[in-house]
Parts: C-alpha cells; sequence; structure tokens
C-alpha cells in the first residue's frame, strides 16, 4: 500500500514544481495513471516429486504459515457424494504415529494451528514452534490412522447437519441452484444426501485419498518469518521421499443455459420468505479480456450496499434486507448469480426487479460516476490485499494455475483503470443473461406460485434434491362433497373416537430429543380442561420450562422466569380440552378447506382453522389414514416473524387411542431457522399426573 502512496505523492510533488501554474480550485483535479506495483515474486523450488514450492519471506512478525493445496480439479463422487468431505475430516483424526488426543495435545501445547481437508493442509505457529508444528501437519497428511469409531462419528456429524438443513430455504437454495444449473450428476452440480453419506465406507476414504492425496499437482506456500532455504529444507524433509498417484488436472464438459428463460420453483411450505436466485453459467478465465471489465460490471449491478440491485429491492421498494449479485471465473465454469431473500408475497415484484436491473445494465451504458466508484472500490481493495504477504504468494500459484502473464498483478490497476462504459455495458450482454436464463425460487409455493405464472415464463416445479415434480403443489377439492368438518370427524374417528377421547382427563408423555449436538429428555403433562406442563433437562438439569395452571403460568429458560401474558396466555385460557378437534364444530372455531398438499409424499387435506380468539393455524390430514400430520402457524417472538411447522407421524395405541411418536418441530425465521425431532418412548392416560405438577 505504501508504494500506491508514494507514487501519488510523487505526481503531485511534480505538479506543485510549476509554481507559476495557477491551479483552479473549484474543481477537483484529474487522477493521474494508475501505476505499475512493484510486488515481489516469491522463491520458487521445484522438488522431485512434483511438489512447487513458493516461499514468501516477511520478518516483520515471529510467525509462519505452510500451505499445501493439491490441485486436482472438481471431482464427480456419484452415489457416494460426501466421500472427498469424509476423507478430508478424517486426515484430523489422528496418525499411524500418534493418535488424535496426542495430535491435538502436540498442537496445543504450541499454540499452533494444523488443518486438513480434502485438498492439503495447512500448519501455522510463532517461528520457534513451526519446524514441529509443519511436520505434524505433513504426518496428519502422509500417514493417516482412519480409524473406524471416527469414521462412524464423522458419518453421523454430517447426517444429522444434513437432517438440521432440510427445512432452511436458504440451505435447499445453495443445493438446488448449482444442481439446476449444472445437473446433478456434473462435479459442480451434484451434492450430498442422506442416501449418498450412508453408502460411503472406510474402504471408498482409503481410495480416495490414494487417488487424490498426492505430491502430483501439489504447490506448498510458505509465508512469514522463514528464510527460503530452510523452507527448501523442511519441504525436502517432510515430503522429499513422497511418491504419490499422478494426478491429471480434471476439466469436466461444458452445460448450456436454457433456451429461454424459466422459473424453477422448488416448494419449502414452511418458508417465511424466498430464497431467488436470477442464474447463468459462465466461462471467464482470467487470462480473458473481458476479466476486468466483468468485476466492474458485476459491482456496479450488485456487489455492494450501493449497487443497483439493492438500491432498488431493498432502498426503493422495501422487499428484502439485500439483493446482490456475483459472478465467478477461473479455469472451469462457473455461475452469474443475482440472488434476493424475498418475503413470499413480494416474490413475483423481487423478480420483475431484478430482471429489469439486469436488462438495464446489459442496454445503456453505467454512468461515469458509478464506473468512477467501482474502479475505487477496487483499487482500494487490492491495495489493501497487499499488506497481507500470503497474498502475494496467492498471486504466484495463481499465474501458473490461470496461465497468466507474469505483470497480470503488477498491472492489475492499470487494467482496472482502463475499463470504459462501453466495456461494462459489452460484457454485461454477453454474461449477465436475460433472454436465456433460469429464475429459481425456493419458497411457499402455495403462495408465491400464482404470481410468478403471471410473468410470462415457464413455471417448472422440482422437489428439495432438484428432482422435476409433475403435480402441482396445491389442487382444488375433487368434487365429492367433502367437507372440514367430514374430516375432522375422520379423524376423531381415526384416533379412537370421540367417546374414547373424553374418557381422557390427563396425558403423561416422556420423551427425547436432539438440538445442537445435545440430548435432551423431555417431559409434558396434560390435565383437562386445560392445564399443561413441558419440561425439558441434560443430565438432570432443567434447561426450559413451561407451566399454565389453568389460570397464571410462565416460561423458565436457563434460571430467567417470565410470566405468561398476552395472546399465549389468552390462548392457554381458552383451551377447552386435551383434544382440540372435539370442539371444532361448536361454533367458536371457523373451518375452511384450503385444497390438498403433499405431505412427506402422501396426500393430506388442508384445513385452514381460525380459533374464537382470531388465532389462525393451518392444519393437515392424512387422506388415507385421517391422521393429523402437519401443523403450520405464524408465530411472533422478540418482534421476528416466525413459521413453525410441526409434523407427526409413527402413531401407535395407548389403550384405546391413537398418538404420534414422533414429532418434528421446524421454526424458521428470515435469518434461518431451527429443526429438531421429539421421539416420544413412553405416553400414560389418566395416571402419573397431579395438581401439583402445575405449579
Amino acid at each position: 500500500m505504501k508504494k500506491i502512496y508514494i507514487a501519488i505523492l510523487g505526481i503531485f510533488f511534480m505538479t506543485c514544481s510549476y509554481a507559476q501554474t495557477k491551479v483552479d480550485r473549484t474543481k477537483p483535479p484529474a487522477g493521474g495513471p494508475a501505476p505499475v506495483l512493484s510486488i515481489g515474486e516469491p522463491v520458487t523450488y521445484h522438488l522431485a516429486n512434483g511438489i512447487t514450492v513458493l516461499v514468501v519471506e516477511n520478518h516483520k512478525l515471529p510467525k509462519v504459515s505452510a500451505t499445501y493445496m493439491i490441485d486436482y480439479g472438481p471431482v464427480t463422487e456419484g452415489n457416494k457424494a460426501g466421500v472427498l468431505s469424509v476423507m478430508g475430516n478424517m486426515l484430523e483424526e489422528g496418525t499411524t504415529n500418534m493418535d488424535k488426543a496426542a495430535f491435538d495435545e502436540a498442537v496445543d501445547q504450541m499454540g499452533a494451528n494444523v488443518n486438513l481437508s480434502e485438498r492439503g493442509g495447512n500448519a501455522s505457529a510463532l517461528t520457534r514452534y513451526f519446524d514441529k508444528s509443519f511436520m505434524l501437519m505433513a504426518d496428519a497428511l502422509l500417514h493417516p490412522a482412519f480409524p473406524a469409531s471416527s469414521f462412524d462419528k464423522i458419518k453421523s456429524q454430517m447426517l444429522t447437519g444434513l437432517k438440521s438443513n432440510e427445512k432452511s430455504a436458504k440451505a435447499i437454495s445453495a443445493r438446488v441452484v448449482n444442481a439446476l444449473s449444472f445437473g446433478v450428476t456434473h462435479p459442480t452440480g451434484e451434492f450430498e444426501t442422506e442416501e449418498t453419506i450412508n453408502n460411503i465406507t472406510l474402504d471408498d476414504v482409503r481410495k480416495f485419498y490414494t487417488q487424490y492425496i498426492s505430491p502430483s499437482r501439489g504447490f506448498l506456500t510458505f509465508v512469514g518469518d522463514i528464510k527460503p532455504e530452510h523452507a527448501k529444507e523442511l519441504a525436502e524433509k517432510a515430503f522429499g521421499n513422497w511418491k504419490g498417484t499422478s494426478i491429471s488436472l480434471i476439466n469436466p464438459a461444458d452445460v448450456k443455459n436454457p433456451g429461454k428463460t424459466e422459473i424453477d420453483l422448488v416448494d419449502v411450505p414452511n418458508a417465511v420468505q424466498s430464497e431467488i436466485t436470477v442464474t447463468n453459467v459462465v466461462r471467464i478465465p482470467m487470462s480473458s479480456p473481458d476479466y476486468f471489465p466483468v468485476l466492474l460490471a458485476n459491482n456496479i449491478l450488485g456487489g455492494n450496499a450501493d449497487a443497483r440491485l439493492f438500491m432498488n429491492l431493498r432502498e426503493k421498494h422495501g422487499y428484502t434486507y439485500g439483493a446482490y449479485s456475483g459472478i465467478g471465473s477461473g479455469r472451469f465454469q462457473a455461475t452469474f448469480n443475482a440472488s434476493a431473500s424475498v418475503r413470499n408475497e413480494k416474490v413475483d415484484s423481487a423478480v420483475i426487479e431484478i430482471l429489469h436491473e439486469i436488462n438495464n445494465i446489459r442496454t445503456s451504458k453505467v454512468s461515469a460516476e458509478e464506473l468512477k466508484n467501482a474502479k475505487a472500490l477496487y483499487a482500494g481493495n487490492f491495495a489493501l490485499g497487499l499488506e497481507d504477504p500470503a497474498r502475494t504468494a496467492g498471486f504466484a500459484s495463481n499465474i501458473i494455475l490461470n496461465n497468466l502473464p507474469k505483470d497480470f498483478y503488477k498491472t492489475y490497476l492499470q487494467k482496472i483503470n482502463a475499463v470504459t462504459a462501453e466495456d461494462v455495458e459489452r460484457v454485461a450482454q454477453k454474461y449477465f443473461n436475460h433472454d436465456n436464463t433460469r429464475i429459481i425460487v425456493v419458497g411457499k409455493a402455495a403462495t408465491v406460485k400464482p404470481g410468478l405464472s403471471k410473468l410470462g415464463y415457464a413455471v417448472n416445479m422440482y422437489d428439495r434434491f432438484a428432482k422435476p415434480v409433475q403435480e402441482t403443489v396445491t389442487t382444488t377439492m375433487p368434487s365429492t362433497g367433502v367437507t372440514a368438518k367430514d374430516i375432522i370427524a375422520k379423524y376423531i374417528i381415526a384416533i379412537g373416537g370421540a367417546e374414547e377421547l373424553k374418557k381422557i382427563n390427563s396425558v403423561s408423555m416422556t420423551g427425547s430429543m436432539s438440538l445442537q449436538g445435545m440430548n435432551l429428555a423431555v417431559t409434558e403433562k396434560k390435565m383437562a380442561p386445560n392445564m399443561s406442563m413441558m419440561e425439558m433437562n441434560m443430565n438432570g438439569q432443567a434447561l426450559m420450562r413451561k407451566i399454565f395452571n389453568g389460570t397464571t403460568g410462565y416460561q423458565s429458560q436457563m434460571g430467567n422466569k417470565k410470566e405468561l401474558e398476552g395472546d399465549d396466555l389468552a390462548e392457554s385460557k381458552n383451551t377447552k380440552g386435551l383434544f382440540e378437534q372435539l370442539f371444532y364444530n361448536d361454533g367458536g372455531y371457523k373451518l375452511e378447506m384450503g385444497g390438498t398438499e403433499k405431505v412427506n409424499s402422501k396426500d393430506a387435506y388442508k384445513i385452514n382453522v381460525t380459533t374464537p380468539l382470531g388465532t389462525k393455524y393451518t392444519e393437515y390430514y392424512d387422506i388415507s389414514t385421517g391422521y393429523l400430520v402437519k401443523i403450520e402457524k405464524t408465530i411472533k417472538a422478540q418482534e421476528q416473524e416466525l413459521q413453525q411447522t410441526i409434523e407427526h407421524s409413527n402413531y401407535k395405541k395407548v389403550g384405546n387411542v391413537m398418538f404420534p411418536f414422533t414429532n418434528t418441530i421446524s421454526v424458521q425465521s428470515a435469518n434461518g431457522g431451527q429443526d429438531f425431532t421429539i421421539e416420544v418412548t413412553d405416553i400414560k392416560i389418566n395416571e402419573g399426573v397431579k395438581a401439583e405438577d402445575f405449579k
């Protein structure tokens, strides 16, 4: 950065030397030419086994880091998608020379950081500890133990992660955007599922390790307080004798964009808002003359909070908290994306505005002010990045991998400065598609589809795994005369009949749930007509307790107690019995048919319920069994609107009444959500409950 300032000051002093020149101080001075930067080149070595060693000296701090990266390109994992990730995690589970506990302790004693992944490893430590830290990283990379217990643990963690995100619109969108753009069999489009994770064996992990962890196409970068000669000695000591599989760079075949713009809709019924992504596939090598104009075009369109998308969708219309765009570049195909998270009611309007901004930058020149600001932002960020020595090493490997001219980064600012408004318009037309793009919407289809269908584009339905769905999300009721009253009556009969339900004065339930890695014990008790208690414990300690004694109640969480009030208290008081559906036809409730929908691949009747207090929620009853299988409700907490979904399954008979023994709860907000499942282990009716339980 100092060199940039010096260049600017040099121009300033040269100008001031002409003492007799009159200066018009009412006008800002014209900018000078962008400087050619002086960027030191790393010292480079090549080991006999193919590893390229790059060394960037920087003795300002007594610290060194080293990164080993294997350049094998995108890998297709097929029906074992996730195996590379499992393998990368297994590299951190100990070596043949020391188990994980001993390895971690050795790293911690030095205050170092040692990390491994499916594409290499990293070691960072104070100078006096670096050699030992580096050799630990090398040991983990070259001699992994691959213990079976760790393999089972890692797979379980990955499955838990998939489960926790299965109803998250944001997580689903991240998956299907690439899957629909590239295809699910393409390495960029494939994704992990429960099935593919379960397909992975420990032998698969060993096979992929042998195939992809190698000195072939390896780059070892040292940055910090180290002499090049010493770095080379360490590299030879750790990796010099390493023999591995010869690797060729994988370069997948290109895919095509759609012939016409289409809308691809994925239904997530519990979504509070929808994820919109307007996307097309691009190929922009860093060596392309389009590279720098594309950077600026994207910045102007949606690269920051001052860009066009943000100013339109958030500042002008208030559809979203933020709208942005991004575009990939490099050796492989990538995507251009314009995206926003938008409340369901405004999705069609937001799509119109996103397409408008894309078309606008394609068909008219950007202003001089926009171009100037975009250039200043890139120049500033680039200059700041020069203060990080690791960036210089990254420049060197980038030049090699992307076959760039050696002065690519030295003349970076000159290339940015040379971009014209005509260049921006040209590359926007070339890379920001409008008439042949994908509009991928992940959200509540019942709400967003009617508006999207009016935009004039074909609307294709896909499930959460990017598979085409033929049927519509919500259908009209068949002409069979079925009413909401009939459905409720069938449900009551299905679970045991009104007479049996009326015999139940109390219910006691115990179960368990997993939340963010914690195993919790759950107890729920109810006594007619409306007393209730729920408690969650971990290791005998109450984490949450909610009580209503028929008149008043409270909720305590981690020692903080809050009295029930407002709608929560009113609803508790208004509850008329243990089985609310027994009272749906007494005149106080309003029931409306909402058609039919799929719930876990089965047809269900949808009933919109309004309570006597005006509270609204939606219930779904399985058409075949009559059971209540899902409840959707919008709630407010801490001034946030949350979408709560409860799914009931695994019905079992207790006495003469059927109860669901698996209850999956999803709570989603604009900022994300949480899913968890309560597995019931025991239910008792008319025993084990007393009035003292509700104090």
